[in-house]
């Protein structure tokens, strides 16, 4: 059986780590490359051993110097702005992990994906995107509800986490507000704001400990309310979907996929 060959573009971090293990250990994938930033103190180490999953050959590089079949990246955004031209100029599938894109790395990204195979989400999990399948049934039924439905969205990290509200948190938004027609997002209350607007969805972050991401959607009705809550208990779920979405793109041709694509939802 051929191997798919996979590059992981911040191999030396938390996510790249278990990218790199659970890679490893997937029969039909081979860890061919490791990549990190120029001053990543760990280049030149081997990709296991700084996975913990004992030496496999493959050192931590600044420069992709090897064949590979598809590049996925958990790193972040100035980096994953210059793997995705990387991918383009080779013509590499790309899975996008990477949270926090401005705009103008949004618009770099989606250019890409005409020339690649670009499979782009907020979050690789399978259970976050089944939840976001959910979300989106709740918004559209409650969209024309009697005493309207107001929408809260929460999520949990780890004190690390650089971004706020989390990429996927945003997209549950965006998926709702589609729906149901809120122009307003709001990032978190303070003082005296008067009556909460009907056309607004409220964000809250919280920065918790080693939390690996949690998310509930609140649906407020009058006399009664729907959480839909998505929960991790470690990084693994987002890398085996990172994973299952890199063998995805290797089998498609350019265009920008979803996990829901990944998933057939």
């Amino acid at each position: 059986m051929t191997k798919l060959r996979l590059a992981i573009n911040g191999a030396a971090g938390r996510m790249g780590q278990r990218l790199v293990a659970l890679g490893h250990a997937d029969e039909g994938l081979v860890i061919a490359a490791a990549l990190e930033h120029s001053g990543c103190p760990k280049l030149g180490e081997d990709a296991g051993l700084v996975a913990g999953i004992g030496e496999i050959g493959v050192p931590l590089t600044h420069e992709l110097a090897t064949e590979v079949d598809a590049v996925i990246d958990f790193s972040i955004p100035a980096s994953a702005v210059s793997v995705t031209e990387m991918c383009v100029h080779r013509n590499l599938p790309l899975v996008m992990a990477t949270t926090g894109l401005t705009e103008a790395q949004q618009e770099t990204l989606a250019a890409a994906s005409h020339k690649i195979p670009l499979v782009w989400a907020p979050s690789m999990s399978v259970a976050v995107n089944l939840t976001m399948k959910l979300a989106t049934i709740a918004a559209a039924a409650l969209k024309d509800n009697p005493s309207g439905a107001d929408v809260e969205i929460i999520e949990r990290h780890h004190r690390f986490k650089e971004d706020a509200p989390s990429g996927t948190a945003l997209r549950f938004g965006e998926l709702i507000a589609q729906e149901m027609g809120q122009s307003v997002h709001q990032h978190g209350r303070e003082g005296i704001t008067g009556q909460r607007p009907r056309n607004e969805i409220g964000y809250h972050a919280l920065r918790v400990g080693d939390n690996p991401g949690e998310h509930t959607i609140v649906f407020g009705l009058m006399g009664e309310t729907i959480e839909l809550t998505v929960r991790a208990t470690n990084r693994d779920s987002y890398a085996l979907g990172a994973l299952q979405a890199a063998k995805f793109a290797t089998q498609h041709g350019p265009g920008r996929y979803t996990m829901n694509d990944v998933l057939g939802l």
